[in-house]
Formats: structure tokens, C-alpha cells, sequence
């Protein structure tokens, strides 16, 4: 009798915590959410692109819909796959050096054809220009380093079309901006951990890049927590799982179709209250073009900025997207604070100019890499490599 009343205590316990979360949670929103978001078209009527989302946040949730980080870690600690140990970072840029020189590099045997020429004549200023233009370098741009290579062939006195490719290499460095910052935001401040949001559209690798993020700073000792907060997509919160039990970190999920915000916020509180390094939340993916869903992208920021500052705003780049990406960067960009980049399916791409049109637009650095689907694909842009790479033909 004693035991069942203890259980009973217990659960009646768990249960008020919750609700007072997520009244917490209503609490904050209700006072920053302008009434033009709480009417907003495709936030809690549907968009077509996934379950309509009520624009407030959602009211006391389950334990089971929202795992607490205990019974996160009992997942990660049973995995049916051995966490296996991430690999330094050499050796990651080793294989991102190897796997870039081997891609379908149109960019280097255009260039290499340029440099090819007999003769340094108006040709091959056009056949340049051309070149990185079909690199998604984007028009601007590639005028402009057309033309700081034309001055700088001029004052040398260059007349051998192989001589320039020297030049060109440092004007493309220069294009990139090694001076901007590429390092991760992702050291605790006082009692509160790094908060990184990942954000970008369906079919990016955004869910990937986010559990291959969680083993590269769980390999440099970060204690590190997951936020499964997209909730519209089935495998999601599945797919995030696994990729915790592969890195050894715990993954705090919502049932299909709870609210976003409330889970990053239960997926941030949790990691206050457990001493966490970093929290990684993952988030829906969303077409650009939906302002209902990118309004609820700005909510997501809003409400986890009560519990602990979002310090990395990641945006997800699929490199075959081409200035596509470009788009979608800009748009992105309105509704959160972008922090940085992370370029996916480089190896397969002949868009890795995408990389000079979106720093040029956005002044936003490219700071992660991936060029495969490995665990360890992932690493951080070295803008000499990358050019040193993107040369070879």
C-alpha cells in the first residue's frame, strides 16, 4: 500500500512539473508574440508543408512526449551501435582535403583551361568571368575579382595566361575574407550553456549536420545535449536520437507535431539545470517562401532567449542548391540572427562559389564543412585549403 501511495506521489509530482514548464513557457511568449505572429497564415492553421502549429505555446505536455535528460541518457547508454570514438581534426581535414580534390570540380578545370591559353588576350578575361560565374560565385562578385586580377596582371606586366594563376589564387582568398571570424560560440557563459540553433530547409542534411556537430564537440570533451525540435517531421526526432547514441549525448524529443518552442525550451532548460556545455537544437525544416513557418522560426529564438542566450545561429546550405542557397540565406537572415554557415554535399557540387556569394551578401562566415555521409564528415573552413582545393582541376 505504502509503495503504491509512494508511486502515486511520484507521478502526481512529475506531472505538476511539467504543466508549470510549460506555463512558463505560455508565460513568455504571451507577452512578446505581437498579434500579427498569433494570426499569422500556416502558424496554427497548416501550410501544406507541415501540421498547423498553435501559435502559442503548447500546454502541459507527457513525460513521454518530452524526455527528461535522465531518461535521455539511458538511451545513449543502451544504444545498439558502441559509441565509437570521433576522429581528430586532422585527420578530419586530411579527408576533407582528399574528398574536395576528388569532387566534381568544374570550377578548377575551368580555370585550369584559362591558364591553359597561348596568350593573355580578352578571351581569357571573358572565359574567366564566365568561369566563375557557372561556379555560382555570383555575377557581382566574379567582375569584381575579375577585375582586382586584370589590375594586378597589369601592374606586373603579365602576359603568359599561366601566370595568373597565382594571382588568382590569392584574389579568391581575399574574396573569402580569412578575417572573419569562423570560430564556434559554443562556451558556457557563467551557469548557462552555449545554445546553437540550426536552421535551413528540407532535404539540406540539417538534421545530419546537427548530430555530426554534437560528436565533433563531444570529441573536444563538450558536454553536449540535443534538442529534437522538429516536430513535423516523423524520422526527425528518430534520426536525432540515433545520431546521439552514436556521439554518447543525450536527446531531448517532443511527440510529432508539438509545438517547436516548447520543446527547445524544455530542451534548453534541461540543460541549465544539468550543467551542460552546449545545447544543439535541431529545427524543422522549412521552405524559405513560408513566412507562417519562418515566423515561427523567430518565436523558437524568442523563447529559448528567456532561459539562456542563443549564442550560434547555424544556417544549413545544401552546395547543389546554387544561388539558390543564396536566396534562401538572405530570407533565413530576416528571421533570425545568422551566425555562421554550414556548407553541406560539397563533394558533389560545382557550387562551391556559392561560399564567396553569400559572405559578400551577408557579411555571415562560412564555418563548417561536410563532403560525404561518414560520421566525421564535418569539419571547420579553412579558406586556404578550400581555394588550394578548388584550384586543382
Amino acid at each position: 500500500m505504502l509503495l503504491i501511495l509512494g508511486v502515486v506521489i511520484a507521478a502526481t509530482a512529475v506531472i505538476a512539473f511539467i504543466a508549470r514548464r510549460a506555463k512558463e513557457v505560455d508565460a513568455i511568449e504571451s507577452t512578446h508574440q505581437p498579434e500579427e505572429l498569433r494570426s499569422a497564415p500556416g502558424v496554427g492553421s497548416g501550410d501544406g508543408d507541415a501540421p498547423g502549429v498553435d501559435s502559442e505555446v503548447a500546454g502541459p505536455t507527457t513525460v513521454e512526449q518530452v524526455a527528461g535528460v535522465s531518461e535521455a541518457v539511458v538511451e545513449s547508454e543502451i544504444a545498439s551501435e558502441p559509441v565509437v570514438s570521433a576522429e581528430p581534426e586532422i585527420s578530419r581535414m586530411q579527408r576533407l582535403r582528399s574528398r574536395l580534390g576528388g569532387s566534381n570540380n568544374a570550377l578548377g578545370r575551368g580555370l585550369f583551361a584559362v591558364f591553359s591559353r597561348d596568350r593573355l588576350d580578352d578571351d581569357v578575361w571573358q572565359d574567366l568571368t564566365d568561369t566563375l560565374i557557372m561556379a555560382d560565385v555570383g555575377v557581382e562578385s566574379a567582375f569584381e575579382i575579375v577585375q582586382a586580377v586584370q589590375e594586378i596582371a597589369r601592374s606586373r606586366a603579365l602576359s603568359d595566361p599561366a601566370d595568373l594563376q597565382g594571382v588568382v589564387r590569392g584574389v579568391l582568398i581575399d574574396a573569402i575574407n580569412p578575417a572573419l571570424d569562423r570560430s564556434l560560440a559554443v562556451e558556457r557563459s557563467g551557469d548557462l550553456p552555449a545554445v546553437v540553433l540550426v536552421v535551413g530547409v528540407n532535404g539540406t542534411g540539417k538534421t545530419t549536420t546537427t548530430g555530426k556537430l554534437a560528436r565533433l564537440l563531444a570529441s573536444e570533451d563538450h558536454d553536449v545535449l540535443l534538442g529534437a525540435a522538429d516536430t513535423f517531421r516523423a524520422a526527425a526526432a528518430e534520426q536525432l536520437v540515433t545520431w546521439g547514441e552514436r556521439a554518447g549525448v543525450p536527446v531531448v524529443r517532443g511527440a510529432e507535431g508539438a509545438d517547436p518552442a516548447s520543446v527547445a525550451f524544455e530542451a534548453v532548460s534541461a540543460g541549465v539545470d544539468n550543467d551542460v556545455d552546449v545545447v544543439i537544437v535541431d529545427t524543422a525544416g522549412r521552405l524559405h517562401t513560408k513566412t507562417g513557418l519562418m515566423d515561427e522560426l523567430s518565436k523558437i529564438q524568442r523563447v529559448i532567449e528567456k532561459k539562456a542566450p542563443v549564442t550560434e545561429v547555424l544556417l544549413v546550405i545544401d552546395a547543389t542548391t546554387g544561388q539558390n542557397g543564396l536566396v534562401q540565406a538572405k530570407t533565413f537572415a530576416d528571421a533570425v540572427q545568422l551566425t555562421g554557415i554550414a556548407l553541406t554535399k560539397l563533394d558533389g557540387s560545382a557550387k562551391g562559389g556559392i561560399i564567396i556569394a553569400v559572405q559578400r551578401e551577408l557579411g555571415v562566415p562560412v564555418k563548417l564543412v561536410g563532403l560525404g555521409e561518414g560520421p566525421d564528415d564535418l569539419a571547420p573552413f579553412e579558406v586556404v585549403t578550400f581555394v588550394d582545393e578548388l584550384l586543382t582541376p
